[in-house]
């Protein structure tokens, strides 16, 4: 399957100062990739080139096979920042018929837009007394004008509260389901973690890491962690059989290498009725991106 975006070896560079070097990433129909760094690592930089707003030094860079910056490839991408921001005396629905106007589509089309993102019933409030959350909302309004095949989002989930965020990711899974590319960056590591395909780390300008969860989690072999909750009266026997077990909190604790993980739910389950509970904690993303920013920096 052809990838909607495509970048190879990119490489950009201020003066002295590399921002990107030889990165090299793709971007396939219908997958979410999450675009994970620190400060100055090079998201941003990255986001500006995709968008044609800033020239690579050298490498390649395509969407849907166009140049960044072409038309084709502007009519292909679209762009949520993180924070957006509108003329404050225009209601939602005459902000985005506006944009739709521009693009040389139906402002017929404006509440259809509103309601997909959740905004039906604020349609004709003017946006000066929209929160945060909502102006985001209309950001991504915006962006879906023109069914575009990439999305690119930057901490699109700021200023949400949870359940808004909850339904931003749903709107995110249809867009992935009906084919669109989506590459998002943030540092909320917790919701990236379960609702994208693939994760990218950058760290100084380079990519250290790329790969699916579990990918991440067999290439870094961090120790699992487990929690086991004896039944009354049965701790004592399980510490004996787990050595190195901490009790916190009325169960116990401990952590294993990968490659012994079968081994020791092995006996935990030779326990038996000994044990009331059991809760197997793989590594998060966020102690892997903490691992692979550490080893990049080594």
């Amino acid at each position: 399957m052809t990838s909607t975006l495509t970048i190879s070896t990119l490489t950009k560079r201020f003066g002295e100062v590399a921002a990107l070097t030889g990165v090299s990433l793709s971007v396939a129909p219908g997958e979410r990739v999450a675009l994970l760094g620190h400060n100055g690592a090079g998201k941003s930089t990255l986001m500006k080139i995709i968008l044609g707003l800033i020239p690579a030094t050298s490498g390649a860079v395509t969407i849907c096979d166009a140049a960044p910056g072409s038309a084709a490839a502007r009519r292909a991408v679209a762009y949520l920042p993180e924070n957006a921001a509108f003329h404050p005396a225009l209601t939602g629905l005459e902000q985005i018929r506006h944009y739709l106007a521009l693009r040389g589509e139906s402002p017929a089309l404006a509440m259809p837009l509103l309601e997909k993102v959740g905004l039906a019933q604020a349609a004709r409030r003017r946006i000066g007394t929209y929160s945060k959350g909502m102006r985001q909302r209309v950001g991504l309004a915006q962006a879906l004008i023109g069914h575009p095949r990439l999305l690119v989002l930057d901490e699109p989930t700021s200023g949400l509260d949870p359940v808004s965020r909850r339904e931003f990711y749903t709107l995110l899974d249809d867009l992935a389901a009906h084919g669109a590319s989506i590459l998002l960056s943030s540092h909320a590591l917790t919701e990236v973690e379960a609702r994208t395909d693939r994760i990218v780390i950058l760290s100084k300008g380079r990519l250290v890491a790329e790969g699916s969860l579990p990918d991440l989690r067999r290439r870094a072999d961090l120790p699992v962690m487990l929690h086991v909750t004896a039944r009354n009266g049965y701790a004592p026997d399980i510490a004996r059989a787990l050595p190195g077990a901490i009790m916190v909190g009325g169960a116990l604790h401990l952590t294993c290498p990968q490659s012994q993980k079968l081994e020791t739910l092995g006996r935990i389950a030779d326990l038996g009725d000994k044990v009331a509970d059991l809760e197997v904690l793989p590594p998060s993303l966020e102690d892997l991106y903490s691992h692979f920013s550490q080893w990049a920096a080594q």
